[in-house]
C-alpha cells in the first residue's frame, strides 16, 4: 500500500475533463467526456464508501472507451481498481473482469475522501457553478454530492488536514 495518493479533476475543454489518480507507484490519466455526469458519479461513489455497501462502481465515458472504477471497502482502507473497456456501449453489462485492469491501489478511505473533496472544491473555486456548466456543457456542478461527501469525510474520518470553507 502506498499512502501517497494524488487526485485531480481538471476541465480541459468544452465537454472534457482530465481525471488523474496516482500513488507512489503508478498513475492513471483519462480524458473524460461530458456524456455522463462523471464528477457527480465519482463523488457519489466515494460517498457510498461511508455506508453499508462494501463495493461502489461508476464509469467514465472516454468516447468510445469506458473506464470503470470499482471501490471495495477493506476495513478502514479502500481497494481501488480501474478497468478499461474498448466500447462503453457494449461493456455496459459486462462483468469487471472482462475489462483490462489498468490501475489499482489500496489506500485509506480517509485519504481517498480527502483528495476527491479537495479536487472537486478546486474545480468549483476555479470555475464557479455557472462557469462549470458553461464549460462542462451538459450537467451542473454537483454541489449536493460534494457537500454530502465532505460532510461524511469530516464526520467519519477525523481528518486533520486543511479543508476549504466553501460549504458551511
Amino acid at each position: 500500500m502506498a499512502n501517497d495518493l494524488q487526485f485531480s479533476w481538471e476541465l480541459s475543454g468544452t465537454g472534457w475533463a482530465v481525471c488523474r489518480i496516482a500513488d507512489g507507484a503508478s498513475e492513471r490519466k483519462d480524458a473524460v467526456s461530458y456524456c455522463t455526469d462523471a464528477l457527480a458519479d465519482l463523488l457519489h461513489g466515494v460517498a457510498g464508501l461511508y455506508g453499508p455497501a462494501s463495493v461502489q462502481r461508476f464509469s467514465f465515458d472516454l468516447e468510445p472507451a469506458e473506464v470503470r472504477w470499482v471501490l471495495r471497502s477493506k476495513g478502514s482502507d479502500v481497494e481501488i481498481a480501474i478497468y478499461w473497456f474498448p466500447d462503453m456501449f457494449t461493456s455496459f453489462d459486462a462483468p469487471d473482469q472482462e475489462g483490462t485492469l489498468s490501475w489499482g491501489s489500496t489506500q485509506p478511505r480517509s485519504l481517498l475522501g480527502h483528495v476527491v473533496v479537495e479536487a472537486a472544491q478546486s474545480v468549483l473555486r476555479l470555475h464557479s457553478e455557472d462557469g462549470y456548466l458553461a464549460k462542462w456543457g451538459r450537467y451542473p456542478f454537483p454541489v449536493a454530492a460534494l457537500q454530502d461527501l465532505r460532510q461524511l469525510h469530516l464526520q467519519h474520518d477525523g481528518c486533520e488536514r486543511q479543508h476549504d470553507a466553501i460549504f458551511p
